[in-house]
């Protein structure tokens, strides 16, 4: 067991988001469901909780109701080493009712906050010129999914 884990409280769709992130990284797997039991032979009771990993990461989720709800002032960040990665991700994460947001940022159908972000990204703003770091900044800025060839254009004074 992990030391810290991440605990999403959700409001009867703890299963359905399970199985959507699971479906998304790769080296991911549900490792329980916990069910209510059913009154109806081999029915399947409601999930009340469970436990997940994405990459090597182990998350909880509970069906806790409608109390509490997500916000940005928690996210993941994904660091992802190709275009085709951040374009795959932003896709898939943001559709069915996600919403885009600026930099980067997006929230899922189940209003979880991620940030999608390409590694190269921290090498260019992190570039001791603070000019192409800050025309990098400037392009980022701009964007919504964040496009590593208008960030490597901008970094190159382009």
């Amino acid at each position: 067991m992990k030391k810290i884990t991440p605990f999403l409280w959700f409001d009867g769709q703890a299963e359905e988001a399970m199985e959507f992130y699971v479906s998304l990284f790769k080296n991911s797997k549900i490792l329980s469901m916990n069910r209510l039991p059913s009154p109806e032979p081999g029915a399947k009771g409601a999930v009340t909780s469970g436990s997940f990993v994405l990459e090597g990461q182990e998350f909880i989720a509970l069906n806790g109701g409608p109390q509490y709800k997500f916000t940005e002032a928690v996210s993941f960040l994904v660091n992802c080493k190709s275009q085709a990665e951040v374009d795959d991700l932003w896709n898939k994460l943001s559709a069915g009712g996600g919403e885009e947001g600026p930099c980067g940022w997006l929230k899922d159908k189940f209003s979880l906050s991620w940030q999608i972000i390409p590694e190269v990204l921290s090498e260019l703003l992190g570039d001791p010129d603070p000019i192409k770091s800050q025309r990098t900044l400037n392009a980022m800025l701009q964007m919504k999914k964040i496009d590593i060839a208008g960030l490597q254009k901008a970094h190159d004074g382009g």
